[in-house]
């Protein structure tokens, strides 16, 4: 048997959080000298130990910890268990990410207020193209990412299935959705006839006559003061905006902060 100090070591968990353990039920020592009170542990116990240890770090509260391991769950049903809990914190802690990347956006938005904007923004006509789609829905602007990302992953997959090669760069455009949220068109631009096949759809995006253009260098998270400096420039030119503005992916290599997009803006005199 180990003192609850050996114990303790070979645990790697603090003397006090054992007694805390015994205190709560969750793991009581092997035996208890009843003249000195010095608990004692076996080498068996252990691997409850770990069992409440691992489940306690990903995130379970004591009182779920003990309902788990009083119902006796199976080695394997309990790497289930942990397996689904760490890819849980592993999406928990990719939105996190994302949201910070955004409020970064957001203050470097905040840091240019009463600058004019300094990205080169060219008026030009956009001729009719023809591309193949899916469709999906997103909640809100900040909820795109996690929607457009396996459109465009099924899109590709369907068109090499289908035998159909992009002709052109990929274009996403937006539309209101009808429940609040946004539309969202995943595309790339092809040179086949058009069809719609299963939820596929090859169309034909019409001409814009007059359309505001920048170009943004980086992931589409750190859109934002992109859009703004469009948005502004549109204004004090004496414009105004007839609709969403198209992303055309210029360049997409793996490194996401290499990205080229250029955003298209329908745009009329006010």
């Amino acid at each position: 048997m180990f003192t609850i100090g050996d114990f303790a070591r070979h645990g790697r968990v603090s003397v006090r959080m054992l007694r805390h353990y015994d205190a709560t039920g969750l793991l009581h020592p092997a035996h208890v000298d009843p003249a000195t009170g010095y608990r004692y542990y076996t080498a068996a116990q252990l691997t409850r130990l770990n069992r409440v240890i691992a489940l306690k770090d990903l995130g379970f509260t004591l009182q779920q910890v003990q309902e788990i391991l009083d119902e006796k769950v199976t080695t394997e049903e309990l790497r289930g268990m942990l397996r689904l809990r760490r890819a849980e914190l592993e999406a928990a802690m990719t939105a996190t990410a994302a949201r910070l990347v955004q409020v970064e956006a957001r203050l470097r938005s905040i840091e240019s207020e009463g600058q004019m904007p300094s990205n080169d923004v060219v008026l030009k006509s956009l001729p009719s193209v023809r591309v193949a789609e899916l469709t999906g829905v997103a909640p809100d602007f900040d909820t795109i990412g996690p929607v457009i990302q396996p459109l465009y992953d099924e899109l590709f997959r369907r068109l090499e299935a289908a035998g159909i090669a992009p002709s052109g760069p990929g274009i996403a455009y937006y539309e209101d959705a009808q429940d609040g949220g946004v539309l969202i068109h995943a595309g790339v631009e092809v040179s086949v006839d058009r069809r719609e096949d299963d939820g596929l759809r090859i169309v034909d995006l019409p001409p814009i006559e007059q359309a505001a253009t920048v170009v943004h260098h980086g992931s589409m998270e750190t859109v934002l003061p992109t859009i703004q400096t469009l948005g502004r420039w549109i204004d004090v030119n004496g414009y105004r905006s007839t609709g969403y503005p198209r992303e055309i992916n210029l360049e997409c290599p793996d490194k996401r902060n290499e990205w080229v997009t250029e955003l298209q803006e329908p745009v009329t005199k006010a």
